[in-house]
């Protein structure tokens, strides 16, 4: 017997070596990063810009794949149902483990089917109108609305996206006479507010940005808690006494049950990323600030996140079931 237990403990020993020697060697392959959104957002150049970064300190390329359908859907369930070994990562962001899971049935839940990885970056959303709309602040726009014979609409990037909800609340905190119009996308929703075809949006920075800087909309305001670097001229809605604060959020995920020590190694490639200049200055360019931090920050970022939204959702009926 004693001779049975030797061997046993021995196999265990050896057993236990070999997988903390593959949580060491950790990664000896490529990663993939899937993107639940099309090429050419923001999701896509800010997933890009980390791939290249994280990928050169793994000393492993990381590929990035675009999966996008079904608001962030398809993604979401390919990632939750994939290998949970660290080499098949999530780009989340608030639609996918926020916003949609509020408002439809999602195929996977976007607490208990991912293990957070770390926060990527934040995002106010821009308020903006139409050049010709005879306003120049959010005052003016709130009483115009509720003018006889005025009809006013807002655009947003679908039903369940940021600026939906961000319009919604918005309506909800002021009494501002508006109406929805969804549109697939944020580029085409942009494309008819500067037309004039629609009168007001409520974009990311990486949309709304370069046509404020242009010209082709007028900026009223940020829905954040602070004002951007990029605008330091708008208010936030909070100064105008108005309680609303929308910020798009990002975010890495592995899938559940990956081992702690993989998770923790991909967080610490992440921040340091997020700590380069460069990776910094890139982001900023995308309108973006860099975040960070650990998982335990981004797991309360998507609860609270979530709690908010359903919240919004039931106060303005919105349901895409």
């Amino acid at each position: 017997m004693k001779f049975k237990w030797t061997a046993v403990l021995a196999s265990a020993c050896v057993a236990g070596m070999a997988m903390g020697t593959a949580h060491a060697a950790f990664p000896d392959r490529p990663l993939t990063i899937i993107v639940p959104t099309a090429p050419g957002g923001g999701n896509d150049a800010m997933s890009r810009i980390l791939a290249k970064k994280m990928g050169q300190e793994l000393g492993q390329s990381i590929v990035v794949e675009n999966k996008p359908g079904a608001n962030g859907a398809i993604a979401c369930g390919y990632v939750a149902r994939s290998k949970p070994d660290g080499y098949t990562i999530l780009f989340g962001y608030i639609g996918t483990h926020a916003i949609n899971p509020a408002i439809r049935k999602v195929p996977y839940n976007p607490v208990t089917d991912f293990a957070p990885i770390g926060e990527v970056a934040t995002s106010p959303v821009l308020m903006v109108v139409n050049d010709k709309v005879p306003v120049k602040s959010v005052a003016d726009l709130i009483a115009y609305s509720k003018k006889p014979g005025v009809h006013l609409n807002y655009a947003s990037a679908g039903t369940g996206t940021a600026p939906q909800m961000a319009g919604e609340l918005f309506k909800l905190s002021t009494g501002a006479k508006m109406e929805g119009v969804p549109y697939k996308g944020a580029g085409p929703a942009m494309i008819d507010t500067i037309a004039g075809t629609t009168q007001v949006m409520f974009p990311s920075m990486f949309t709304g940005a370069p046509q404020v800087r242009s010209g082709s909309v007028k900026g009223l305001a940020v829905l954040s808690d602070k004002r951007s670097p990029l605008f330091s001229q708008l208010p936030t809605l909070k100064e105008l006494g108005i309680d609303v604060s929308v910020e798009e959020w990002y975010g890495l995920f592995a899938p559940a049950n990956t081992p702690a020590a993989v998770v923790a190694r991909l967080n610490k490639v992440l921040n340091d990323a997020l700590n380069d200049p460069e990776v910094a200055r890139q982001f900023s360019a995308q309108g973006t600030t860099a975040s960070g931090g650990t998982p335990q920050k981004l797991e309360h970022l998507v609860k609270t996140e979530l709690v908010k939204w359903k919240k919004v959702a039931a106060a303005a009926h919105i349901s895409a079931d």
